[in-house]
């Protein structure tokens, strides 16, 4: 038998399996919608949010997401309704975690993550970011009774930071690089974390400052815990999106870049950070900071981090 022959089955089969891989791919990538096209052919702008972000994202008494970013999406999602033309849209919410919320985006499966998300450059290798509403840092959480006043009172004892946080992050590398000895433990959730300085598990939490105002403030006895330390990160807040929707990212860029200009997101700052929020109708009183004043002088989704 001819040599050449015996190997035409052999490339017909290569030829077929090629076109057959060609045409499966042409196939995902048509069905590969945005989130504008999704929207568009009836279906729903999916929000994440969290479950104890305060002010940011959380469930209130009734188990409602509410929050800051939460306000911030609900009104992106009105322009998502504007653009598209589907005054019927649905809006889905679905909980996610610090461990879990950028895999979320970056499957597909959320459209705006609403909460406490640091914008950096790791993230960003998965997701996309919008223009931030907050800029804040990681500070100690302990009792009020505590002697520690900075992280370098930690030196063999043990401190929470939340999984999945850049915060916990920083502590790692800062006990790894500076020997200090610190037992770091981490925690499922804000409110765990938070827990267990009450508790006396551990002997301060490490979290952005913000966070920890809002989350002692809705404690039964607020004046029973604390804030201190310096700041150990600096932490630009910013709404994640998916990473290769380009159209959406502009829609969502252009009207938080508008709200910041035309200073139309000053109320719904002073709404979470200036008045009384549920569930207990505490008031953080954190003005907008020098930091974030400066940032949104010109609002960007560039972060040196």
């Amino acid at each position: 038998m001819n040599a050449n022959w015996a190997h035409k089955p052999l490339v017909h089969g290569l030829a077929a399996a090629a076109w057959a891989l060609a045409a499966a791919c042409g196939a995902s990538a048509a069905a590969a919608q945005t989130v504008l096209e999704r929207v568009s052919a009836g279906g729903a702008l999916v929000i994440a949010h969290r479950e104890s972000s305060v002010p940011f994202s959380y469930l209130d008494a009734a188990g409602k997401p509410v929050g800051y970013a939460v306000d911030l999406c609900l009104h992106l999602a009105e322009v998502v309704r504007r653009k598209t033309g589907m005054k019927n849209m649905p809006v889905q919410f679905l909980q996610v975690t610090p461990a879990n919320r950028v895999d979320i985006v970056a499957q597909g499966k959320a459209d705006l993550e609403c909460g406490s998300t640091t914008n950096n450059a790791e993230r960003r290798q998965k997701v996309a970011f919008t223009i931030p509403h907050f800029i804040t840092g990681a500070r100690l959480l302990v009792k009020s009774t505590s002697s520690i006043d900075r992280v370098e009172d930690l030196m063999g004892k043990k401190m929470v930071s939340t999984k999945g946080t850049t915060p916990l992050k920083a502590a790692q590398q800062a006990n790894r690089e500076r020997l200090m000895g610190i037992t770091i433990l981490e925690a499922p959730d804000h409110a765990r974390g938070l827990e267990m300085v009450e508790k006396g598990e551990a002997d301060a939490f490490l979290m952005d400052d913000v966070l920890l105002y809002g989350l002692a403030a809705n404690r039964p006895n607020p004046k029973a815990l604390k804030v201190v330390g310096r700041f150990m990160t600096t932490e630009p807040l910013a709404i994640m999106l998916p990473k290769a929707d380009p159209d959406f990212k502009k829609l969502v860029d252009d009207e938080m870049r508008r709200l910041i200009t035309s200073r139309e997101i000053n109320p719904i700052y002073d709404k979470w950070f200036a008045k009384p929020i549920p569930p207990n109708n505490t008031t953080l009183n954190l003005p907008i900071s020098y930091l974030l004043r400066d940032f949104w002088k010109y609002p960007t989704d560039f972060v040196p981090l």
